[in-house]
């Protein structure tokens, strides 16, 4: 019989030696993880609440509102046309205590590379203001169609409404509608349209309780 502290103790401490470094190993790996998420999650908070700030002040006139829109907002859900399970924030946009505006964070969920993020403008009486890209994830080269080559295709939604143009115009030329698409690209083009076209069907029905 071995004794206490014989061969076969000692080989047994032996094989345990990298088992528990390996999990001291793996301890340290989680606490670092933890603290770089700890010190990051403010930044990227702050770097969204930025685009979010910039989006609404390109969107939004001077001088058209007179309440904190950042903070005067609501949750809503309706996936099917808002694009996303999660809920999707409201920016309600008042002057004088009166509705102007309401500003919706909708998605396409079907873009070339995955969800768009959008923000979309539209007026008390239906009427778009302006729609912006928020997040997405096309490639470089997509995704500078609509941030740099091509910044002016978002413009051509200001002035739009639930019948104008028909619905059944309601998407890229190509389909036989009134929107051009991207050289060489259809698929984001088209996502964009329709999820805007959705964003006002949503709004056409409920505009009175996004106010309250």
């Amino acid at each position: 019989m071995d004794t206490p502290g014989g061969p076969e103790h000692d080989t047994r401490r032996s094989s345990a030696a990298p088992l528990i470094a390996l999990a001291a190993t793996l301890a340290a790996l989680v606490a670092a993880l933890i603290w770089v998420a700890h010190i990051t999650r403010e930044p990227i908070a702050l770097n969204r609440q930025s685009r979010v700030s910039a989006a609404l002040e390109a969107l939004l006139p001077p001088g058209s509102y007179d309440n904190d829109v950042l903070a005067d907002t609501i949750e809503v859900r309706a996936p099917e046309l808002l694009g996303t399970e999660q809920p999707v924030v409201v920016y309600r946009v008042r002057k004088d205590g009166r509705p102007v505006a309401a500003v919706l964070r909708p998605v396409a969920p079907d873009g070339y590379r995955g969800p768009i993020e959008l923000m979309v403008a539209i007026a008390y009486d239906g009427t778009i203001i302006g729609v912006q890209v928020l997040r997405h994830n096309e490639t470089p080269g997509l995704g500078a169609q609509f941030e740099t080559r091509r910044a002016d295709w978002l413009d051509a939604f200001a002035g739009l409404s639930l019948s104008n143009p028909p619905q059944q115009r309601w998407t890229v030329r190509k389909d036989g509608g009134d929107f051009d698409a991207f050289t060489g690209a259809t698929i984001t083009p088209r996502a964009i349209v329709k999820a805007v076209r959705r964003t006002l069907e949503f709004y056409h029905t409920n505009r009175e309780r996004l106010y309250e």
